[in-house]
């Protein structure tokens, strides 16, 4: 997840946001369709079963999130140019740390059979009348905007996305340097966590941002992968932005998308 749109809104309306994770929140879209970093590490479930159908496009399509599957919050199911970032934008000072880069950004691992993505924005919490200004701004931005990338494999190609991603959360727990469309992104440390159920394996990765006045926000990736396929949800919180607390990846949102996949 980027930052260039939301970052304009977020920095225009609190001078702490963050210099490069915010841009996923510019997202305009069809309408079709804090918990603890983790000190735990990503667990990926080794499956021994018989190689899974590998989805084309329009299959991914169909099973991607769609506005009916959730019951709050807006998805977008046309991402703009600002969300919609190509491998090539992404670079990681350290190549080891390029998993983590691409699925920050909402980009898939390795070479994709076929790919769908998709967004997810929350409803802003809304400030009592009595709420100070500066309060009431960050109640408005207090909501996670998520990625989605839904990508499929041949061969063992999506069991070694997944091994790639929880691989260089180990290498990388210390930070990297990357850029994205040529912003720069500096990231603090990396820490994994739980993996999230309902797939064959995943891993869930927290990266701690540096961002403007001495903030480090925090940034979420979280991967499933289903048979052949992989979800990436990369999200961040507008309000975490500027003020550095944590926030939790949307459950339902993830849930969701996932018992999609069947």
């Amino acid at each position: 997840m980027r930052t260039s749109s939301v970052r304009r809104t977020a920095l225009a309306a609190s001078a702490a946001a963050l210099a490069l994770l915010v841009t996923a929140c510019g997202g305009s879209g069809d309408d079709q369709d804090k918990a603890d970093e983790g000190k735990g590490k990503a667990a990926p479930s080794t499956s021994a079963a018989a190689p899974a159908k590998t989805l084309t496009a329009a299959e991914l399509d169909k099973a991607a999130l769609a506005q009916s599957d959730v019951k709050g919050g807006k998805v977008a199911t046309k991402l703009p140019a600002t969300d919609d970032i190509a491998a090539e934008q992404v670079k990681s000072e350290d190549a080891a740390c390029q998993p983590l880069a691409h699925a920050q950004a909402g980009v898939a691992q390795g070479e994709p059979a076929a790919t769908v993505k998709r967004s997810f924005t929350g409803d802003p919490v809304k400030p009592s009348a009595d709420t100070k200004p500066e309060d009431a701004l960050l109640a408005a931005l207090d909501t996670e905007k998520v990625l989605i990338n839904l990508a499929s494999y041949e061969g063992d190609g999506a069991e070694q996305a997944v091994r790639g991603v929880v691989a260089a959360a180990e290498k990388c727990a210390g930070g990297f340097k990357a850029t994205l469309v040529g912003e720069p992104m500096d990231v603090a440390k990396v820490a994994t966590g739980d993996a999230p159920e309902g797939g064959d394996e995943g891993a869930a990765v927290t990266l701690t941002v540096a961002a403007d006045e001495g903030v480090k926000a925090p940034a979420k990736i979280v991967l499933v992968r289903k048979g052949s396929t992989v979800v990436t949800f990369s999200a961040v919180n507008l309000a975490s932005m500027a003020t550095g607390k944590d926030f939790e990846v949307p459950a339902d949102v993830v849930a969701a998308q996932v018992g999609k996949l069947g």
